[in-house]
């Protein structure tokens, strides 16, 4: 064993003096950094790829003397600009206020007494103290160190972990990954030495997400297709002797149709609105992409304590070589009795288990009825199992020895001797004589699902010098069984796993029939009823995936390291890998799982830190909730992508039948009415579409694979929805013009050609209105869906019929535009979009669900 430190008390500042100190040097929080000042932001929405070839259009036109379209064109890009600075601005002010509901905190022995307070608080001077977890919160000195480890390799990329002596100084950004100790503020805020590198951190630049990249991938090969097409057409148009300006304004009008310069800012507002509706369901998403990856979870590792479990241990049971002891009282209420043999079991336990941050007075107040636990909740446990056994409150101990992962046991040393806690494996074999009864208890009450702890000392064992003192001979006190009993919304949560198609593990360090017997109570437990300790895991990553690639596995007595291979073989096999975990040594397996989820109310700094997703209620149905969210947020993004494409078929067809036709058809459209098209009719409902809510159907059947754009998806918009609206609107055209006289080549006269391009704006814009609707599912028609459910849609379709009746009555855009207000006739040949679009959808859907059947 390890050598031990005597362990001192200091009674850290008075509140009075830390109120003084906390006015003089300001609170303990980093300079903040310097934000992006918003006008560079704007003015990058306006250069970006999609901007800077629509200002190049808008040039052109100019050029080619149309001033109108050049600054319609402008406009578009403004329009554009300004909204996608309004949603970053609004992520980015979300964002500061999301990080603000996990405060960092600090303990700190004030007034003599241990509290919790907020880091910001923090003043020279102050007394803190440390576990394993903690982030260390400000510059100090070490005055007390019980085998205390700390991770610097935020300051000093190394990765190994420091082991800090008395006297010496811990940093601000540092973690404690091992043992307890207290040190003494030297400085905080701008004065660490951490603000001397927060502009380095601030700029750092996070790589770009797998969704970011395929959207903005999307986007380039869509914009290249339009400047294409664009040019093949400005040909085209020049081959049918057409003059230069309007085979110019013909090709732009080609390129602007097919164009989605709404798309990103779509997207950016769906993922936003989708990780503020987690927040508000208690799930913190750490980066904006995450939202996406979550829909996308195959498999998850869960842990059993405070997720799946209360994480509000009690005692229940006390074994003890007399005879077992039931104890009354539950959670951390200290009511109820504990007399005879048991007396010496819980004094044991609560020495060789007691934190160093609990107060003097901690029984005080336990017998009070107002425990305010502070710290580990098993130590928690043992105090109110102290407190019931009458045992007073423990001397200052001579040395103490903290619990670590490889011994598995804490021990501490005062003047009565050596005490000894720890798991039943690693104590049992210390107490020489045990006739097998203990081992014969732990077995039953492990399989009753508790935590068993072994209690056991050594009378007059004292450290010579303060170096180790040997753990043997030890006298075995008896056996602790501990209950943290389950959520009661696990099972249920379980089951929306299963019926999404997500397998679950429980991977976690207790014993193994412990974790077997919570795993069933909650439904984890598979139909094989797996149980591996992780000494038990094959050493090929091959057998190990094969082996672990199951429904209901319970892993049990993991390490860190193998809890990081089972993230790893789990991905080599497809798996998309949610990894929760609380703890220090959870951090690397968080980082490598492709969605790491840490616990917001009981876990440690190191595991929020790694995370991509903090539960604030630590309940493991938040993560179910969460992935639903992801799910749907994918499922608009497909929906509104298939709006944009299907609005582009139909604003590009008129120009095609114009160049096929020679010619003799009149556009249908103008380059105009085009830009008139995207403003006033796929922005709003594509934002909408953008946040439809969750359904029924989200949770059925395996997660989404694949890109955004797919077969299905180029399918529904360029072979059903778009041709659909496209000949919906070259019919309405076309009987307006016949309606009106026209002959096949002649030139239309100017009011009749305004009206019959009117109609086929109109029959545009319903045609859009009735793709909205459609477009909220993939495969229930829309007499299933139903037009309600999502309010901001039904409003975006206001709107979009508002600006219809704008751009075609409101001078002088109409006469701008080139479309003038249809006749009763042609309002109702523009109306026959609206079926048309929806038979097509139902006829789709229905030959779908014939061919998998």
């Amino acid at each position: 064993m390890a050598s031990a430190q005597t362990v001192g008390r200091a009674s850290g500042l008075t509140t009075a003096e830390a109120e003084l100190a906390l006015r003089r040097d300001g609170p303990n929080t980093l300079p903040a950094p310097r934000g992006r000042n918003p006008v560079f932001v704007l003015a990058g929405q306006m250069v970006h790829f999609f901007a800077l070839m629509l200002w190049a259009a808008a040039g052109l036109a100019l050029l080619a003397g149309m001033p109108a379209l050049a600054i319609a064109i402008g406009v578009v890009v403004v329009l554009n600009g300004a909204f996608s600075f309004a949603q970053e601005y609004r992520a980015d002010r979300a964002a500061e206020r999301l990080r603000d509901l996990l405060p960092v905190r600090a303990t700190v022995r004030r007034d003599g007494s241990a509290v919790v307070i907020d880091a910001g608080e923090l003043v020279a001077g102050d007394l803190v103290l440390f576990e394993a977890g903690d982030r260390v919160c400000a510059d100090a000195t070490l005055v007390e160190s019980g085998r205390l480890s700390v991770d610097e390799s935020m300051l000093t990329g190394e990765s190994k972990p420091v082991r800090p002596e008395e006297g010496k100084p811990v940093y601000a950004g540092t973690y404690v990954t091992e043992g307890h100790g207290a040190a003494v503020v030297t400085a905080t805020g701008a004065r660490t030495r951490l603000a001397g590198i927060s502009e380095i951190t601030a700029s750092a630049v996070r790589p770009r997400s797998p969704l970011a990249a395929q959207l903005h991938r999307v986007v380039r090969v869509v914009a290249m297709i339009a400047v294409a097409v664009g040019v093949v057409f400005f040909l085209a148009a020049l081959g049918l002797g057409r003059t230069s300006t309007d085979s110019l304004l013909f090709a732009i009008g080609v390129t602007v149709a097919l164009v989605p310069e709404g798309l990103l800012p779509t997207v950016t507002l769906s993922l936003a609105r989708a990780a503020q509706k987690m927040a508000g369901r208690h799930a913190l998403v750490r980066r904006l992409e995450s939202v996406e990856t979550l829909g996308a979870t195959t498999f998850i590792c869960t842990d059993k304590t405070g997720t799946l479990t209360r994480n509000e241990m009690s005692v229940v049971r006390v074994w003890t070589p007399a005879g077992p002891v039931e104890v009354t009282g539950e959670g951390y209420a200290p009511t109820g009795e504990l007399t005879g043999s048991a007396e010496a079991v819980a004094a044991a336990a609560v020495l060789a288990d007691s934190a160093a941050r609990c107060s003097p007075d901690a029984h005080a107040l336990a017998k009070a009825g107002k425990w305010l636990p502070v710290g580990d909740p098993m130590e928690v446990a043992l105090h109110v199992l102290a407190a019931r056994a009458a045992v007073p409150a423990p001397p200052e101990p001579a040395a103490r020895y903290p619990f670590d992962p490889h011994r598995r046991r804490s021990s501490l040393v005062d003047a009565d001797g050596l005490h000894v806690t720890g798991a039943p494996d690693t104590v049992l074999p210390l107490c020489p004589g045990q006739n097998g009864e203990a081992d014969a208890a732990v077995t039953a009450m492990s399989g009753r699902g508790l935590r068993v702890l072994a209690v056991a000392r050594r009378r007059g064992a004292r450290p010579a010098d303060g170096s180790a003192v040997e753990e043997q001979e030890l006298e075995l006190l008896g056996l602790v069984g501990l209950q943290d009993p389950p959520r009661p919304d696990v099972g249920a949560a379980i089951a929306a796993c299963r019926q999404a198609g997500i397998k679950l593990a429980m991977i976690t360090g207790d014993h193994p029939g412990t974790a077997a017997a919570i795993a069933a109570e909650v439904g984890l437990l598979g139909e094989h009823r797996l149980v591996l300790e992780g000494k038990d895991l094959p050493e090929s990553d091959e057998e190990l995936g094969e082996l672990l690639d199951a429904d209901g596995v319970v892993v049990a007595r993991v390490a860190p390291e193998e809890k990081l291979r089972i993230a790893r073989v789990l991905q080599q096999r497809g798996h998309v890998v949610a990894m929760t975990g609380d703890g220090v040594n959870d951090g690397p397996a968080l980082r490598t799982a492709d969605i790491g989820v840490a616990m917001g109310a009981s876990g440690s700094d190191v595991a929020r830190e790694a995370a991509d997703l903090v539960l604030l209620d630590d309940h493991f149905g938040t993560i179910v909730s969460a992935i639903e969210l992801g799910r749907a947020t994918f499922a608009n993004i497909r929906r509104f992508l298939t709006y944009h494409l299907t609005d582009n078929v139909a604003e590009l067809t008129p120009f095609v039948v114009w160049a096929l036709s020679g010619g003799q058809i009149p556009l249908a459209i103008t380059v105009l009415q085009v830009l008139a098209l995207d403003i006033g009719t796929d922005l709003l409902p594509a934002l909408a579409l953008g946040a439809e809510p969750p359904n029924r159907r989200t949770m059925s059947g395996p997660a989404h694979g694949g890109n955004l754009i797919d077969g299905r998806v180029v399918r529904r918009a360029f072979g059903i929805l778009g041709p659909a609206e496209a000949v919906a609107a070259m019919l309405a055209f076309l009987a307006v013009l016949l309606g009106g006289g026209w002959k096949f080549g002649a030139v239309p006269d100017g009011p009749l050609l305004a009206i019959a391009s009117g109609t086929a704006f109109a029959a545009i814009v319903l045609g859009q209105l009735a793709n909205a609707f459609a477009c909220r599912s993939e495969s229930r028609w829309i007499g299933r869906v139903g037009f309600g459910g999502n309010p901001l849609l039904g409003y975006a379709i206001l709107f979009e019929a508002a600006m219809l009746a704008v751009f075609l009555l409101v001078p002088p855009l109409p006469a701008l535009l080139g479309g003038t207000l249809p006749g009763l006739s042609g309002w109702l040949w523009a109306l026959v979009s609206v079926p048309v679009v929806w038979l097509a959808d139902t006829v789709h859907k229905a030959l779908r669900a014939r061919r998998r059947r």
